[in-house]
């Protein structure tokens, strides 16, 4: 499991790329993808291309994120979801509160 960040040269976007497995051993390096960055995005993409496995932890570290971004004023995107994955955010009807591409 890797959690990588990477802004945007004007500090406006934040991408968090996650390799692996998204369960809570990734709790404190995702946290810390979002937190540690020196400026604060306007907006966040998840990219989910190379995610293994996502569970209801994985679920709620999303949550977290949506929050503090700014809750439902937050502009957030998961991308590049596998089936499995796009099934999973389905189910927990996440479609309503991200914008899942």
């Amino acid at each position: 499991m890797a959690i990588t960040s990477l802004p945007s040269l004007d500090g406006q976007e934040l991408t968090i790329l996650i390799q692996g497995r998204f369960d809570f051993g990734a709790h404190q390096d995702f946290r810390n993808a979002y937190e540690s960055v020196s400026s604060t995005p306007q907006r966040y993409i998840v990219d989910l291309k190379d995610t293994t496995y996502l569970d209801s932890s994985a679920l709620g570290m999303l949550l977290l994120l949506r929050d503090y971004a700014g809750g439902d004023d937050s502009m957030i995107r998961l991308v590049n979801c596998s089936s499995d994955v796009r099934k999973i955010l389905a189910i927990s009807n996440f479609e309503q509160l991200f914008n899942i591409a």
